[in-house]
């Protein structure tokens, strides 16, 4: 991944993380380690064509230990049931490790998430400052 940063702006101030990588035409991946978890950002769809390297990039920059993931897909345009089926394996493995696991959705997943019920189980937050936040408080 390259080693350039830039600069992000948010509420709360800025912020820096790694450039997106192009993972494939329509994905691309941020990874930004924080002292309370490992926190990856997406843009672009997540689907048939992109979930493999959807779960290659995170197995890759997510080293072993018991830090949390994050998963920010906020910034997702487009999520069909081969991106559900990658998070669900995620989940998964994730919790069979006894490592905590949240989504952040913008309202196409949240939408696509909470029609095969699957909210509880990929424990999805509205924002990342609440997913930050319940982190933090366990």
């Amino acid at each position: 991944m390259s080693a350039f940063h830039r600069r992000l702006r948010s509420s709360k101030g800025s912020r820096t993380i790694t450039d997106l990588q192009r993972l494939t035409v329509s994905l691309r991946a941020g990874f930004e380690p924080q002292d309370q978890c490992l926190l990856f950002h997406f843009t672009g769809q997540l689907d048939a064509y992109s979930e493999r390297q959807f779960r290659d990039f995170i197995g890759d920059n997510a080293p072993s230990g018991l830090k949390p993931l994050v998963i920010d897909l906020s910034k997702i345009d487009f999520i069909d049931s081969s991106g559900l089926g990658a998070l669900v394996q995620l989940a998964k493995q994730w919790n069979e490790g006894k490592r905590r696991f949240l989504i952040v959705g913008n309202s196409r997943v949240v939408q696509t998430v909470k029609l095969v019920r699957l909210e509880a189980f990929l424990n999805l937050q509205p924002d990342l400052p609440t997913a930050l936040g319940n982190i933090a408080a366990a």
